[in-house]
């Protein structure tokens, strides 16, 4: 059951349906704040869909168990990635992704953020455009900063970069090819 404040009587009203609750809902999203604009789109790349959210854990065993056997998600096997300092688990939520992040080695940048984050916490997200290098290029030339010179082979085997957070609103934002 919802409950919403009428506008005209200015007092509760009850929703006894799933179709009134469908309907308020639906409005409150076709409302002005939630309208979607159009993007601004580049003639040489497009942004892509969400492939994952990165979540540092200072005990992956622990965080993939959890994942698994008490929230019942499909999980891959512990991988050990020397080059980016981490050890990765991917969580499959069907339309995206959570990356479980370790560190690995004494440089792992996942480290310094548990140093300041002891219980872990989001780290990045990652979304996938159509041309790494055309995005690249296009956004060091809009002033986003980006963490490595030149792409690097990712997780998924496919070139990533990492944008600078403080270009991005506070979120280090990595890019991967599709």
């Amino acid at each position: 059951m919802f409950s919403v404040v009428s506008r005209h009587a200015m007092r509760p009203t009850t929703l006894a349906t799933p179709v009134r609750a469908a309907l308020v809902s639906r409005a409150l999203h076709q409302s002005a704040a939630c309208r979607m604009l159009p993007p601004k789109s580049s003639p040489l790349w497009a942004l892509g869909q969400l492939n994952h959210v990165a979540i540092a854990v200072p005990e992956i065993d622990a965080a993939t168990q959890f994942y698994r056997d008490v929230l019942g998600g499909q999980v891959s096997e512990k991988v050990a990635l020397p080059e980016h300092g981490v050890y990765t688990v991917f969580v499959n939520l069907g339309n995206t992704k959570l990356e479980l992040l370790h560190p690995y080695g004494e440089n792992s940048p996942i480290a310094n953020f548990l140093a300041k984050n002891k219980n872990g916490g989001i780290h990045h997200i990652c979304i996938e455009v159509d041309d790494i290098h055309a995005a690249v290029k296009d956004l060091t030339a809009k002033g986003v900063r980006k963490l490595s010179p030149e792409p690097k082979i990712g997780a998924h085997n496919k070139p990533v970069m990492f944008l600078h957070p403080k270009d991005c609103g506070g979120v280090l934002v990595e890019l991967e090819q599709r």
